[in-house]
């Protein structure tokens, strides 16, 4: 969404004539107000992947932006002329009534232009420094990515993260495009310089950009990088902001300066020597931020931007961003009948029936492989009672991202993971060592209350399915268990065509138990990945609470890494909850517990899916996998038999015999990204053959009917990838 907010001395519009079809209905009065803050906006299409969304962070900007201008008052004017790319009018009309319905609800003086219509506007712009500003934002905020206390500064933490030499580039270059706005608006100042996925940003302070703004900040930047300017250390930093993330930083905190700006990184050593080791950039969004992530300090411009040594890169950056919008699951969720989000449940999605389909197939396999394992399949409630949680650690180390209820005057809460119910239906029963190892699989409806800005699709939701199991095993068959579930997870990886890296993540600044059992803990799985000749490499601090973890993560076709899989190894929740088992002494012993997950969620795991195949699902995994289209009613009857033959051996077929010509039904068809396009006419039930095409285009003639549903019979049972 983009929004242009003028603070005005005032504003009159008088709707002229309806400007589409669907315009709301008016009285079409001239509307006037004085003093007041004016936003003009245009919703975007992206933005229909979460309205709701966008509404609440519409109504947020004009709150921050009306107590910037001390104002009470605002006009929400529809804009459509400032976006390229609208969306429906429907969501359009939906996000500004959303919008306004949130701001009259905090007390303040809100009038809406009318929507759909051509209108007469006058306005008188005040002219101060904070009359003009601009936004833009899109369903996803990602200001503010972990949780905190609110209207309470979060302290900058120094990352122990090694930045690769592509990340180096980058986070320099959002140094050089903040010393290229300090160039050019000299009471700029500096904050911090961080990372979101695959983009480095720049919080800058003091002043206001917009879009427009890109051009020239990308001007100045090039001359930066042409003079080969040298990145150095320096002993302190000059500036207020600087000075703040160094003392919050302390002892390992750096200094390094470009010419006269001065910053404190976030990373060690994280910037190239010179300048000139940038040869292509891009300033990719504009966003704001708090200081600190408090809303009640200042609201800072953050620009995000990625950087490259060669004019390569950039292109191949941009291809790969043009690919991605291309597969974007949210898009191919809708278009494919999969599933879709609605403000009814934000975060919470809603399968349809196709994509039900894959859910439970998804389900199904990874059933099938923990059976030829001996695993056992528990369900356990989604509510548990607070002495629980409180018994388990995550009433102290994870309330913030639960959710809560009573019951008889009980406070209770709702599960965020498995683990808990796992290890209740273990002390159900005194086991012997004769039993272990115990394998329990769940897959559990979990609930995480995650920031409304950090949902997107099916990646980041608030409810979701973990592929769950814990393994409760002795301390000697530790290590083989381990290396049973290293080896189980990679199975089911190449099931999908991924590869994979591994990341052994160890104890976090806030963790429980004994230091000395994390050490064995730590030693104990990197041994397992040892013996199974597998390379990795360390994650400092990035452990569960409770105990280090190997994380598994895969690359899709686009060559982006997705953290799925853990193992991880547990000494303290067996402690806590004092689980025993009766050793071959006969005297009772505390097991060892594995946690694991291998699509880490099969929600999350289903948008991957999606985007790596994009949408062009293998056989054995699509909702629809035939789809057949006669050329006229008289070929019907064949193409009937055709399918029952097909069906009969268990193949998903849908039959296409309406009135429509055969180019619509194949597109029809393509559209749907079904595997396989077989056409029937009159030479087809003649001959007893098939036309066969597949959704790529590649055809074939003749084919025979037995033949090619033995061939989709055995590609769906070996799950080729095709």
């Amino acid at each position: 969404m983009k929004i242009l907010a003028i603070h005005s001395d005032f504003i009159t519009v008088e709707p002229k004539a309806k400007a589409i079809k669907d315009a709301e209905s008016i009285d079409k009065a001239k509307l006037e107000m004085k003093e007041c803050l004016v936003v003009f906006s245009a919703v975007e299409k992206n933005d229909e992947a979460n309205p709701g969304n966008v509404a609440k962070r519409l109504a947020k900007e004009v709150e921050d932006i009306l107590n910037q201008v001390k104002s009470r008052k605002v006009m929400l004017y529809p804009y459509v002329h400032l976006t390229s790319n609208p969306s429906s009018p429907g969501t359009a009309l939906k996000v500004l009534k959303d919008a306004e319905s949130m701001l009259l609800k905090n007390k303040l003086d809100v009038m809406r232009a009318p929507f759909g219509w051509y209108k007469a506007f006058t306005i008188s712009c005040k002219g101060h420094p904070l009359s003009e500003l601009s936004r833009e934002f899109g369903p996803e905020d990602v200001e503010g990515e972990k949780r905190h206390e609110k209207g309470v500064d979060k302290p900058f933490e120094m990352s122990e993260k090694q930045l690769s030499p592509a990340e180096k580039v980058t986070y320099s270059t959002a140094l050089i495009i903040g010393k290229a706005v300090k160039d050019l608006f000299p009471e700029a100042e500096l904050g911090s310089i961080g990372f979101y996925q695959d983009q480095a940003f720049v919080d800058i302070s003091k002043i206001k950009l917009s879009n427009e703004d890109f051009d020239k900040i990308g001007k100045q930047v090039n001359k930066i990088i042409g003079k080969g300017v040298s990145i150095e250390k320096v002993a302190e930093p000059k500036d207020k902001l600087q000075k703040e993330i160094k003392k919050d930083l302390g002892k390992p905190a750096e200094a390094y300066k470009v010419e006269d700006v001065i910053v404190v990184p976030l990373y060690k050593g994280p910037f190239v020597e010179s300048s000139k080791k940038v040869s292509a950039f891009k300033i990719v969004n504009l966003a704001s931020a708090y200081w600190k992530n408090n809303s009640n300090n200042e609201q800072l411009v953050r620009l995000y931007a990625v950087g490259f040594n060669s004019d390569k890169g950039l292109k191949e950056y941009n291809e790969r961003q043009a690919e991605a919008e291309r597969r974007d699951h949210r898009k191919l969720g809708l278009q494919l009948g999969l599933f879709s989000i609605h403000e009814e449940a934000p975060g919470m999605p809603f399968f349809h029936n196709k994509g039900t389909f894959i859910f439970n197939k998804l389900v199904e396999f990874m059933t099938s492989e923990m059976n030829k394992l001996n695993y056992e399949i528990n369900k356990t409630p989604i509510i548990l009672n607070k002495g629980l949680w409180l018994q388990s650690g995550h009433w102290d180390h994870y309330k913030d991202n639960m959710y809560f209820t009573k019951i008889d005057n009980e406070d209770y809460a709702v599960k965020p993971m498995n683990c808990p119910g796992n290890i209740l239906v273990f002390k159900s029963k005194l086991h012997s060592y004769r039993e272990l190892p115990i394998k329990a699989g769940e897959f559990g409806l979990v609930h995480r209350h995650e920031l409304s800005g950090a949902l997107s699709g099916l990646f980041r939701v608030r409810v979701f399915t973990q592929d769950d199991a814990h393994v409760f095993c002795t301390e000697e068959q530790m290590q083989e268990q381990i290396i049973e579930l290293i080896d189980l997870i990679g199975r089911v990886y190449s099931t999908f065509g991924f590869e994979y890296k591994v990341e052994l993540s160890t104890k976090p600044a806030k963790a429980m138990g004994d230091p000395k059992v994390w050490d064995i803990a730590e030693k104990t799985l990197a041994d397992a990945l040892k013996a199974r000749k597998m390379d990795f490499k360390i994650n400092p601090g990035d452990g569960a609470f409770y105990g280090p973890k190997i994380d598994f993560h895969v690359n899709d076709a686009l060559g982006r890494s997705w953290q799925c899989g853990t193992i991880q190894l547990d000494f303290s929740m067996p402690e806590k909850f004092d689980l025993l088992y009766e050793g071959s002494d006969g005297k009772k012993h505390r097991p060892v517990m594995l946690h694991r997950a291998i699509y880490g969620s099969v929600e999350r795991f289903m948008g991957i899916l999606i985007e790596h195949f994009a949408g062009k699902f293998p056989l054995w995994l699509s909702p629809v996998q035939v789809k057949i289209v006669t050329v006229n009613d008289n070929v019907v009857p064949f193409a009937m038999k055709v399918m029952t033959e097909m069906k009969s051996k268990g193949l998903r077929v849908e039959i296409d015999n309406e009135s429509k010509t055969m180019g619509k039904k194949i597109r029809d068809a393509q559209q749907e990204k079904v595997n396989y396009i077989v056409t029937i006419g009159e030479k087809e039930v003649e001959k007893n053959v098939l036309a066969v095409r597949t959704r790529d285009g590649e055809v074939k003639f003749d084919v025979d009917v037995d033949g090619f549903i033995a061939g989709l019979v055995d590609e769906a049972e070996t799950k080729k990838i095709k």
